[in-house]
């Protein structure tokens, strides 16, 4: 039987060491890849979160606005109900003095039958313009968001993700309900586009020029970056985000085309808007739209309304 040195025992317990530590080792490298999924799962469960309640802001907001417009259209509706009342009550008025007359002066039954048939047609041409301005939404009365209620909007589009930053610049002046109103959806389509192709991380940036009688209004943002910056690649790389110089060609005589850039542009050309959309090749995407006249554009014709 051979007998135990202590070298051999000093082997022994530093072996025990190894597989001691080595156990330890596996154990805490287990346990952090355990805890690293469990905080990717709450990281993503949270981002839902986040995304949902994003979604529901903008669903308020729309309802919102929503409401908004119809309240205007009724009262015009109701206005005109209380308008056109008033005339018929005259036309019958004559109408019946016309058939009393009828009797005695055939003349006179004439004339009132004139005058009924041209106050008939008076109102009939005021419920005609009246229901022409309901039917496009022309609600001026009602109460619309002003400009200053985009902040809700941007901090929602950033509880989804997107990182929105707004400039000003210039001296603002006061615009008509329904020309905010155009400006407040074509931002929040603008936002929306920004986070859906670019998703989220990507950068929306926001400026407003004021001028003595126009606004630009411009979008530009870094989604073929951000998608970029989320793979894990170089944004500033042109092979990483797949840049080519048919990209430039491209973007040169390609026009955005789609739902949203034409309801967009419709908003703009109310106002006297000329809007204009292009892709940057290895950025991202750029809107602009240009009022020259927003001041004094009544939404119609573009002329000046002031008194002066």
């Amino acid at each position: 039987m051979l007998a135990t040195t202590p070298l051999d025992a000093v082997t022994a317990d530093a072996t025990m060491l190894v597989m001691v530590l080595a156990a330890s080792t596996a154990l805490l490298l287990v346990l952090g890849i355990v805890l690293l999924v469990a905080w990717l799962r709450a990281r993503g469960r949270a981002r839902r979160t986040a995304f949902d309640r994003a979604a529901a802001e903008r669903q308020r907001i729309d309802l919102e606005l929503g409401l908004a417009e119809q309240t205007g259209r009724l009262r015009i509706i109701r206005e005109a109900h209380e308008v056109s009342v008033i005339a018929l009550t005259g036309i019958i008025s004559q109408a019946d003095g016309a058939r009393y007359a009828a009797s005695a002066d055939a003349s006179a039954a004439a004339r009132a039958a004139e005058s009924i048939g041209e106050a008939a047609r008076t109102t009939l041409g005021d419920l005609r313009r009246v229901i022409g301005l309901a039917s496009e939404g022309e609600a001026s009365a009602a109460p619309q968001p002003r400009l200053t209620s985009t902040s809700e909007l941007f901090d929602a589009m950033r509880e989804s993700g997107l990182e929105v930053v707004f400039d000003e610049s210039g001296e603002p002046f006061e615009l008509q309900p329904g020309a905010e109103l155009a400006i407040y959806r074509i931002l929040q389509e603008a936002l929306a586009n920004a986070l859906g192709y670019g998703g989220a991380g990507t950068e929306a940036r926001i400026s407003f020029t004021w001028g003595t009688e126009g606004l630009h209004v411009k979008v530009d943002d870094d989604g073929i970056r951000a998608s970029a910056r989320r793979e894990g690649l170089d944004p500033n790389d042109a092979s990483a985000v797949g840049y080519t110089i048919d990209d430039d060609l491209k973007a040169l005589t390609d026009e955005p085309s789609g739902r949203g850039i034409h309801e967009m542009r419709s908003r703009a050309e109310l106002y006297g808007g000329i809007l204009t959309a292009s892709t940057v090749p290895g950025v991202g995407f750029s809107l602009s739209v240009v009022f020259p006249a927003l001041r004094f554009h009544n939404g119609v014709h573009g002329v000046r309304l002031d008194r002066s």
